[in-house]
């Protein structure tokens, strides 16, 4: 699969180019555009409050900028947290993806979203306080009536940025079962077309 792997709003830390080795490693091709131009935070106050301050449309067009040298070939869409969102956004919009996976974060949905059966996997803490039931119930809705097929996967107990190893948030135990079922939702999207034989 080519997968365009989004930072959070952490920016792009360590942890982005461990599990885009992790996909490689796997078999995958793994882009990891830097939407803060290097900068890193290890508070996610600090992070917000960088983000706010290139602005969301701004965000978006670098994500947008980032993909579409590649988006010919059929992505696959990650992220975590701010960078599922943006994620979620580009893959609604892309008639190419293959696929899209969130990691910790979700996204409003256009009400004209409409995908053919775009496979979904969202994995996020149980209970999350940027991700409440109520908003994930609603998303999920939302993502059915846009034509994907979502899966989630809930881990009680574990932080937000549980896959991070360098944040407060990390479960190393959910991570590795995060991991396990991501890789396996990657191995079971469809590959490129083949040419017919005779």
């Amino acid at each position: 699969m080519h997968i365009m792997l989004f930072h959070s709003a952490y920016g792009p830390r360590p942890a982005v180019q461990s599990a885009a080795e992790r996909l490689r490693e796997a078999g995958h091709e793994v882009w990891t555009p830097d939407l803060y131009g290097g900068e890193t935070f290890d508070t996610v106050e600090d992070g917000m409050a960088f983000k706010d301050g290139i602005g969301s449309d701004e965000l978006l067009k670098r994500a947008v900028l980032a993909a579409a040298p590649y988006s010919e070939r059929g992505l696959v869409y990650a992220g975590f947290s701010l960078g599922a969102s943006i994620a979620q956004t580009l893959a609604l919009g892309d008639e190419k993806a293959r696929g899209l996976l969130l990691l910790h974060g979700t996204s409003d949905i256009a009400e004209n979203a409409s995908v053919d059966e775009l496979p979904v996997q969202l994995h996020v803490a149980d209970p999350d306080p940027f991700e409440p039931h109520d908003w994930l119930t609603a998303w999920y809705l939302g993502m059915g009536r846009a034509g994907a097929d979502v899966e989630v996967y809930r881990y009680p107990g574990a932080g937000h940025l549980f896959t991070d190893p360098g944040l407060p948030d990390y479960d190393a135990e959910a991570a590795d079962r995060t991991w396990q079922t991501a890789l396996g939702f990657l191995d079971s999207l469809p590959g490129d077309e083949e040419a017919p034989t005779a």
